[in-house]
This record gives C-alpha cells, sequence and structure tokens, in this order.
C-alpha cells in the first residue's frame, strides 16, 4: 500500500473464476507479468521446466507441429486413412512434421535408443512393421497390443509417440467407437506404463481403459487429447 493509501495489485486482483457448482467466485491470480517474475526467482530447478513449458513458442517445431496436428483432426482427413496400417501412421507422422523435418513420414534408417531403451533395430524395422501391421485388431486387447509392438518399433527418428497416440486413437474410432480422453492419464503414469509396456502391457492396458469414451464426435475430447500428448513429450 503506497501512501496514498492505494494497494498496488495486478489486474487479476479477485478476478472471477467459475466454481465446480457453476458460480463465479473472486480469488486473487498473476497475470503472465507475474507468473514469469515469480518463476524466474523461485529456488527450483524445476522452475526452468516450467518456464520452457508457459514460454512457449508456436515458432517451435513443437508448436507448429502441434498447430498442425489441430488442422489434422478438424480437417476430417483422418477419416480418410486406413486405420492400422504403417502407411496411416506415415502419412499422420508426414502431416504433423512435414516441412519441420526431412524426414517427415519417412521410415528411419538407423538405430536409435532413448533413456537407456534400445528400439528396433534398422536392419529388422521394415519387417517387423510388416508383422504389425498384419496384427489382428478388432478387439481392445489386440488395438493395444498392435500400439505397444508400434512403439517397440519406434518407425521415426522423432516424433514417434505423438504420430502414434493419434493412430491408436483412429484404430479405436473405427474398430470401436471409442476413444482415448488422454486428459484422465497422468503423464508419469503413462511414462511409466509405456515403459513396462517394453516386457508387460497390463499397465499400459488399464490406463487406456480407464480413459475409454464413446465420445467419439466430440472435437474438445481430440484437440485436448493433442494438448497432452504433446505434454507427454515435453522434458521436466
Amino acid at each position: 500500500m503506497n501512501a496514498a493509501g492505494v494497494q498496488l495489485v495486478s489486474v487479476t486482483h479477485e478476478f472471477k473464476f467459475e466454481a465446480p457448482d457453476g458460480k463465479k467466485r473472486k480469488a486473487d491470480a498473476l497475470d503472465a507479468e507475474g507468473v514469469l517474475t515469480v518463476a524466474t526467482h523461485y529456488p527450483n530447478n524445476r522452475a526452468n521446466a516450467f518456464l520452457d513449458w508457459f514460454r512457449y513458442s508456436d515458432n517451435s517445431i513443437d508448436g507448429q507441429s502441434k498447430k498442425k496436428a489441430y488442422s489434422l483432426v478438424e480437417s476430417g482427413l483422418l477419416d480418410t486413412l486406413e486405420a492400422g496400417t504403417v502407411k496411416c501412421l506415415q502419412q499422420i507422422h508426414a502431416y504433423l512434421f512435414g516441412g519441420l523435418y526431412d524426414f517427415a513420414g519417412q521410415i528411419r534408417a538407423k538405430t536409435i535408443s532413448k533413456g537407456g531403451t534400445i528400439f528396433c533395430r534398422a536392419e529388422y524395422l521394415m519387417h517387423n512393421l510388416r508383422l504389425i501391421e498384419q496384427m489382428p485388431d478388432s478387439s481392445f486387447d489386440e488395438i493395444v497390443n498392435k500400439y505397444v509392438e508400434m512403439n517397440v518399433a519406434h518407425p521415426f527418428m522423432e516424433g514417434n509417440g505423438r504420430s502414434t497416440r493419434i493412430w491408436l486413437d483412429l484404430l479405436f474410432k473405427r474398430r470401436l467407437k471409442r476413444c482415448v480422453d488422454w486428459s484422465k492419464i497422468d503423464k508419469r503414469h503413462y511414462l511409466e506404463a509405456m515403459r513396462r509396456s517394453m516386457t508387460d502391457s497390463t499397465f499400459i492396458r488399464a490406463l487406456l481403459k480407464g480413459a475409454m469414451t464413446p465420445d467419439i464426435d466430440d472435437r474438445e475430447i481430440f484437440l485436448k487429447g493433442i494438448d497432452y500428448s504433446y505434454y507427454y513429450e515435453q522434458d521436466e
């Protein structure tokens, strides 16, 4: 409070938020400048990761790719693709990363690893992808098995998770008239379940089953799913 008796606050002082009961309730909140000030001076290394997320740039590869993912869902192009095929996954990847990576939509020719995990060796990759494509995908368990195997294959140099989650949802939508509400799946639980799925798919199966929804025509479900899909890929 200054000498004139006026208290200086942000423009979000007593901001009206909508509560779960639908009523508007007043609460103080920080504006963008305030958030950056607090995060910059907060004595915790994780603040840096938060700042990267808060300053998320539409000009970054992820930013541009995310906009392409929104466009892919909105365009109706997904409905023209042959669900469950390698070509379908390549088309999704090419759409998301075209103009951003020179290998967009191309099956990798190099062996890659992540976090100590070595994915399918390049010399066996095309053979394994043909086998995965032939896997049955008419039931929930069969679709999850196919998804897990595609993750083990990791056919692209980058962008596998973001592409394959859209591929998975398309499979669920076509075969079961269901999709995943990714907002119901915690990031750490998902990443741990995917790590375990290399030898045991029990955990990812349970996570996906608990997040299934029949709202396959709900635009918000898919757009929110893209937000979470890209969030899963951000380093902490």
